[in-house]
């Protein structure tokens, strides 16, 4: 197998791991927020169940960085997918006859669990990209871009299994369902997986993971805020409100809004993911250079900013659920999507153009640990801005947040002016 061959075959590898890794994430956090909250758990109870998660994140995302360069890229993708399945596993342990405090400690750790598998197979993933990428034709970002989008196309399939799941079988059963598909995939990954990935680094030393780069610096501040201002209203604020205007109360209004809030949040990441691995073409990458690019960073952010800020104004006008805001809801958030994969899609090109690949690993562990900063923050500001003041206040907090980003983003300077990208 020619050196070609083997790096393609070890991309489609990789991107298959992580798109079945990424169904069940998906799948496990609606499961997760909508058998909570029909058990009567308050939106910041929820926000509670996902905040360790994202704590596993920061830490996870450093410490797999340095991991991956000593050990390997393989050792922490098998490590994501295999924690993945225990995490899942364990939650089926949960005990209807616990306290909310019990129920809340022990899903809180699961989650945590499955937080650092979910960043241990991220991390591995994205790195793989720098590596295996061609170095010509407008090659990384269109391989980034393709592995981003597709896997947020295949969770928000998850988002629809999880809702789906938790309507027609249960929560149990789904969970172990998923444990045992996963299970099957890291087995014929282990036995199948071709060459083309490095081994590990023997001297790569811990202190290497914080990078001395400006530009990586600066971009993971705009990161931390960017993924903040989709989770302040994605994680609990957006689905509670719907759930309130979807649900009568009843068993049967129940799953009828399981499936239609399911179906929102599929349709909204699979959107997200679909204009994300189009982003090189929504650009024009491949014609254009390095700082083109950086500014338009800052210039695609502002956009974002107006969408929440819009929202906020509408919200703010209705003290209750009415069908046309909800309606306007929909559209607007639909948008958001959009402008926000573009966004998205040109941050985790630009963390790949700054980073050498001597550290890749380490760098891209630090840009997702702001990544994951960021979804904790939005995660908990989700449940406490919708308890604190509804919708209104989570997309006004959105709006900020984005504002901050755009800002964050303004910082980022070329570090060449010749040519367009590779």
């Amino acid at each position: 197998m020619t050196g070609r061959a083997a790096g393609l075959s070890a991309y489609i590898a990789v991107t298959a791991a992580y798109w079945a890794f990424m169904l069940t994430d998906g799948a496990l956090r609606m499961l997760v927020l909508l058998h909570f909250h029909t058990l009567g758990f308050s939106p910041v109870q929820l926000a509670y169940l996902f905040v360790l998660y994202e704590i596993a994140g920061i830490v996870t995302n450093l410490s797999a960085g340095w991991i991956a360069a000593r050990f390997g890229l393989t050792s922490t993708l098998y490590a994501g997918l295999a924690l993945q399945v225990v995490a899942l596993i364990a939650l089926t342990r949960l005990d209807p006859g616990w306290t909310v405090g019990a129920s809340v400690a022990f899903v809180m750790l699961v989650q945590g669990a499955s937080g650092v598998a979910k960043d241990l197979a991220k991390m591995s993933s994205k790195s793989a990209v720098k590596l295996l990428a061609p170095a010509t034709g407008g090659g990384l970002f269109r391989w980034v871009a393709l592995l981003t989008g597709s896997k947020n196309a295949v969770k928000g399939v998850g988002f629809l299994v999880g809702a789906a799941g938790l309507a027609t079988i249960g929560f149990g059963a789904t969970l172990w369902v998923m444990a045992a598909a996963l299970g099957l995939i890291l087995i014929a990954l282990r036995v199948s997986m071709p060459p083309g990935l490095p081994g590990g680094r023997k001297d790569a030393k811990f202190s290497e993971l914080f990078s001395r780069s400006r530009n990586v610096n600066w971009l993971s501040v705009a990161r931390v805020f960017l993924f903040g201002a989709r989770d302040v209203w994605f994680v609990v604020g957006i689905p509670i409100y719907f759930h309130a205007v979807l649900s009568d109360g009843s068993a049967e209004g129940n799953r009828t809004a399981f499936f239609m809030i399911g179906t929102f949040m599929a349709i909204w990441i699979i959107l997200y993911g679909a204009v994300q691995a189009a982003a090189p073409r929504i650009l024009r990458a491949g014609a254009r250079s390095e700082a083109e690019l950086i500014g338009a960073a800052q210039r695609w952010a502002l956009m974002l900013c107006a969408v929440p800020a819009v929202l906020t104004g509408l919200a703010a006008t209705q003290s209750e659920p009415v069908a046309w805001l909800t309606l306007t809801l929909v559209v607007g958030l639909m948008m958001f999507g959009v402008l926000f994969a573009v966004n998205s899609s040109l941050h985790s090109y630009l963390i790949l153009a700054f980073t050498r690949d001597d550290r890749v690993t380490m760098d891209v562990g630090f840009y997702y640990m702001a990544n994951a900063a960021g979804r904790l923050i939005g995660t908990l500001l989700s449940g406490l801005t919708y308890q604190a003041g509804g919708l209104p206040l989570c997309l006004g907090t959105a709006a900020i947040m984005v504002a901050l980003s755009a800002y964050a983003a303004g910082k980022l300077e070329p570090q060449t002016s010749q040519g367009a990208i590779a």
